[in-house]
């Protein structure tokens, strides 16, 4: 999936940071919360945030990772209504705070239209994702968010793709749909397989193919 901000024209990019103010956020700190009512939108330049909702229970659900080039809160500014999800920066973030997004779709009709394209692929995206936690294993979920990560972040290197883990095992086992023990043991048998190499929030995938693999299976 290419972020929104990437598919514009250089002018169109230009207008859109003209309209933004420069933000710096740190590791854990929150950019919205559920429920408020604030209708700005964050440009991602970069680092990288995880967008999270709350079950009735209280629980924390991760529900997707956006990192640069990613437009994030546009709901919000374009009904004003309140925030769906909580955005938080899992690393260092620097980004634009937008206050006339509307207005800047308003003059830029083709922007409207990728970002109604946009909104479209997440929405099968999180499609997606309900079909995989209503019919697939943890193993296999585990590797599909670490190929997505590694689609969107990895850094090829000798012997593989690197990939800097931007969430805690309880966070990947909250993005997933498991326990945390479960995704250990997922992880574990990619270990095994030979397919990846882990350290502290870091995956060296040593066989991609093979984890697209292991990720298409049921």
């Amino acid at each position: 999936m290419t972020e929104l901000f990437g598919n514009l024209t250089p002018a169109e990019q230009i207008d859109l940071r003209a309209r933004g103010r420069q933000r710096l956020w740190g590791r854990g700190d929150i950019v919205f919360t559920e429920g408020d009512s604030s209708t700005w939108v964050l440009l991602v330049l970069s680092g990288r945030v995880k967008i999270s909702a709350s079950t009735e229970s209280g629980t924390d659900v991760v529900l997707a990772v956006r990192g640069p080039g990613a437009v994030v809160g546009e709901m919000a500014s374009i009904d004003g209504q309140p925030r769906s999800a909580t955005v938080t920066a899992v690393e260092p973030v620097e980004g634009l705070a937008i206050h006339d997004f509307a207005g800047f779709l308003r003059d830029n009709g083709r922007v409207a239209v990728l970002l109604m394209r946009t909104v479209t692929e997440r929405l099968r995206d999180a499609d997606r994702k309900r079909v995989e936690y209503g019919g697939l294993d943890t193993a296999v979920r585990v590797a599909n968010r670490l190929v997505e990560l590694a689609d969107r972040y990895g850094e090829a290197v000798p012997g593989g793709v690197s990939l800097e883990l931007p969430l805690s095992q309880d966070e990947l086992a909250s993005w997933v749909g498991s326990s945390r023990e479960a995704v250990n043991k997922a992880l574990r048998g990619l270990r095994d397989r030979g397919l990846i190499e882990t350290g502290r929030r870091r995956v060296l995938i040593n066989d991609m193919d093979g984890l697209r693999s292991r990720a298409r299976q049921s």
